[in-house]
């Protein structure tokens, strides 16, 4: 017969290998989280990221509770880092990839419509680096048909203000006068224009110190008659903020690159300021879309023929609820894309972006619990300006709140050929 105090000792022993075992176990899972998380670069955002889930939950839970439920209205932005030239430095592959959304774009997307009764909208990021007169003006054709806007994207390596300033404003001046595509400014009379960051670096944001060199960027941008940002998310580039799934104003911090790394939300009725108005698309991990079968995929509203529009990840869109302080009911979704990769074309011009305008017309555009708005960047910006001023009700009555359509100039289509020489 065993004694029981060697039987206790046994079992206490027992215990402590037990609880050793579990601490070295929730070591091992705890690191091999960080690894990843590290490997993403996402370590910085990722405890801002379980915040925004509570208030994701919060906020479905008021919408469930509310008697009745209000409408929510889902502004949709997809915002194109339109590059012709993209890894390719060929005239007649960059003329094909114009043509083909010249063509692709309005035969997809004249088949949906939204709560408005507009179709898709497609916003053109046009590279100020890859800048083609034929290939602007085409484009501005396209526009001018009611089917987008056309924006400004710049990739830069400069640490001169001054030089950047004048490629800058040089070439806002030659898009606005040559092709009409930037509306004025009310307030100021001058050219206004969203923008996008190159390589993702806005503010000298990358921890490499490269594509951009000047920590000073947003009161610049401003400066020069930019309005609101769209460049983010950016993640799994390091060149992501701690601040996730907002809309907010950033100010420049003297002498620090990455100024936008936090910010002041902006909240109904409350006018808010601070040198650039930030748009930021969802960020987060997907649950149900595993690596392996195990590991969370990370979402970030790109769309690429890997990462296609699925109703899935619609669903995720809608949950995340990036809104104005203060007004929930109003979703914006900013998705992004680099439209001229050959391998992405169903994703965005075929069957596949058919399937997710379906998903959406099926699901959030009942005129009753959702209703669907396909805006432009300049839209999405106006809309948001009005929940400032605090306007409710239907987003889409305020599309041209504060800056108006881009008055497009007449034109002539012209062969490519012909075109090249104006």
């Amino acid at each position: 017969m065993v004694a029981p105090s060697t039987t206790a000792g046994t079992g206490r022993v027992i215990i402590a290998l037990t609880i050793a075992l579990v601490t070295l176990a929730l070591i091992a899972a705890a690191g091999v989280i960080y690894l990843l998380l590290r490997a993403r670069n996402s370590t910085h955002w990722f405890f801002p990221y379980l915040r925004d889930l509570r208030r994701q939950r919060r906020q479905q839970a008021a919408f469930a509770a509310a008697t009745p439920p209000p409408t929510r209205h889902i502004m949709l932005c997809i915002c194109d880092h339109f590059e012709p030239y993209w890894r390719n430095t060929d005239d007649t592959l960059a003329d094909e990839r114009v043509t083909r959304w010249c063509e692709g774009f309005p035969a997809m997307a004249q088949e949906f419509t939204d709560a408005d009764g507009r179709h898709p909208q497609h916003t053109f990021f046009y590279p100020e680096d890859e800048y083609r007169y034929e290939h602007v003006e085409r484009i501005a054709g396209l526009c001018n048909r009611g089917f987008g806007e056309i924006e400004l994207h710049a990739h830069h390596e400069d640490t001169d203000v001054e030089v950047y300033r004048a490629r800058m404003m040089a070439f806002v001046e030659r898009m606005h006068s040559e092709h009409g595509v930037f509306p004025v400014h009310p307030e100021t009379g001058k050219p206004a224009w969203a923008f996008v960051h190159g390589d993702w670096a806005l503010c000298n944001s990358r921890g490499d110190g490269t594509g951009c060199g000047i920590d000073a960027e947003l009161p610049l941008l401003k400066e020069m008659g930019c309005v609101v940002d769209y460049t983010l998310p950016s993640a799994p580039c390091d060149a992501q903020t701690r601040k996730i799934n907002s809309i907010y104003y950033a100010n420049d911090i003297p002498g620090q690159s990455k100024s936008h790394d936090t910010g002041i939300d902006v909240v109904a009725g409350r006018p808010g300021s601070g040198d650039m108005l930030l748009v930021q698309g969802p960020l987060g991990w997907n649950l149900k879309r595993r690596k392996w079968g195990l590991v969370p995929r990370l979402e970030n509203g790109e769309l690429t023929g890997m990462h296609p529009g699925d109703p899935q990840r619609v669903d995720l869109w809608v949950k995340t609820g990036v809104s104005v302080v203060g007004r929930p009911e109003w979703t914006f979704i900013k998705l992004h894309t680099h439209g001229t990769v050959e391998r992405d074309e169903d994703a965005l011009l075929g069957d596949t972006m058919r399937r997710m305008h379906q998903h959406l017309a099926d699901q959030y555009n009942d005129g009753s619990r959702f209703a669907l708005h396909y805006v432009t960047a300049r839209e999405m910006y106006n809309i948001i300006r009005a929940a400032e001023q605090g306007k409710s009700g239907n987003p889409g009555e305020y599309r041209d709140f504060e800056l108006p359509s881009p008055v497009y100039h007449e034109r002539q289509e012209l062969p490519l050929s012909a075109a090249r020489q104006q």
